[in-house]
């Protein structure tokens, strides 16, 4: 998988390293996760450390420009040495979260994310060394393309996007559909995006978000909080209703479609192909089959290029506006570039002005649902 955002991090030297510090109070997941990043040869892990404070004495001396941080440790905890990681170092290197696959972990790694933190890689050390290879490639993945993001977002000399950011205002009912896809960054966004959704919003929204199911599940209750529309956590066959959030769960592929000429759920783990699950590229291109009459897709921050080859089969039906979130509002500007560099996106916008726009749709009866 090639990163879509390629800056270099630290020096701007083609050739220099990311430079990780792990921290971690468990010293099998400090040895484990060293020699997991050590595989690539893009990486050198320059430190590790115990615990919250002495993550924290080690940033501010050594300047990574990584930092994964455990969640649950002594002394002091991942979520306060975050913030105090992200105030007190300049610069403030990206932090991947390290969080256990439990409910309350998802809990709070999603409160981190809120804090700064650029993403979350799951771990399990019961299971460790039967998902060995696939953490590897994720993790070292995760790290390259945020210390990239960070990197870009740090210098200024960088170009625009390709499409320039102009309000952008809908009218009542406009859509019968909303789709978002988003990756690393993500849920942030979408938290800015859900709340701006109006109470009368007369459709469906869909969202695939880059997480495993335990995350979106904890992701959906949080988005919860900020709307008065209903959310739900996506099961298959599930019916889809106007006026409803349906995230796609964790781990495996939701599509619309239509049954017995009813609108469902199609959830399942195929294409197995498919790099990401849930993949953005499955929920548009099954938006594109379903017969609506405007559909209003958003492809938010992310590494990778999924949403590319399904916004271009929404745009082939001459019937999707759709935005791509603007390079200097992106963690990791991979999905929204893909997008916009093919000219799919209608605009390219940062996140508080898509969401001005989702004011402007208000009430108006939804078709496709009906």
């Amino acid at each position: 998988m090639g990163l879509q955002d390629n800056t270099t991090p630290h020096s701007g030297d083609a050739n220099s390293k990311v430079r990780v510090l792990i921290v971690d109070d468990s010293a099998f997941m400090r040895t484990a996760l060293a020699r997991l990043l050590r595989t690539s040869d893009r990486i050198e892990v320059i430190e590790t450390a115990r615990n919250g404070q002495e993550g924290l004495d080690k940033a501010k001396a050594l300047k990574p420009d990584v930092v994964t941080l455990d969640i649950e440790m002594p002394v002091l905890d991942g979520l306060t040495a975050l913030r105090r990681i992200r105030s007190e170092c300049s610069p403030p290197p990206a932090v991947l979260m390290c969080s256990s696959l439990t409910r309350e972990g998802s809990h709070e790694a999603l409160k981190a994310l809120g804090l700064g933190a650029a993403d979350i890689i799951a771990k399990d050390g019961s299971n460790f060394s039967m998902h060995m290879d696939a953490m590897r490639d994720d993790l070292v993945e995760k790290v390259l393309a945020i210390a990239a993001g960070a990197a870009r977002k740090a210098t200024t000399s960088l170009a625009a996007g390709t499409v320039s950011s102009k309000p952008v205002k809908f009218r009542p009912g406009e859509f019968d559909l909303i789709c978002i896809g988003s990756s690393t960054g993500g849920p942030p966004v979408l938290e800015t995006l859900i709340a701006a959704l109006p109470a009368s919003l007369a459709c469906p929204v869909l969202i695939a978000q880059h997480m495993p199911v335990m995350f979106t599940k904890s992701l959906a209750e949080r988005l919860g909080e900020d709307t008065k529309l209903k959310v739900r956590h996506g099961e298959h066959g599930m019916a889809v209703e106007d006026r409803t959030i349906y995230m796609a769960p964790g781990g495996l592929h939701t599509r619309i479609m239509r049954k017995a000429g009813k609108l469902v759920l199609d959830i399942s783990d195929e294409p197995k192909s498919a790099v990401y699950r849930p993949s953005v590229n499955e929920l548009f291109r099954s938006a594109s089959e379903v017969g609506a009459s405007r559909v209003l897709a958003i492809v938010c921050t992310g590494m990778g290029d999924d949403g590319a080859v399904g916004a271009k089969a929404l745009k082939a039906t001459g019937k999707a506006f759709i935005i791509a979130q603007d390079m200097p509002s992106c963690v990791v500007y991979g999905m929204p570039k893909a997008v916009a560099q093919a000219g799919l996106a209608d605009a390219s916008l940062p996140p508080d002005e898509i969401a001005r726009a989702l004011r402007t749709l208000g009430s108006g009866s939804g078709t496709l649902a009906a």
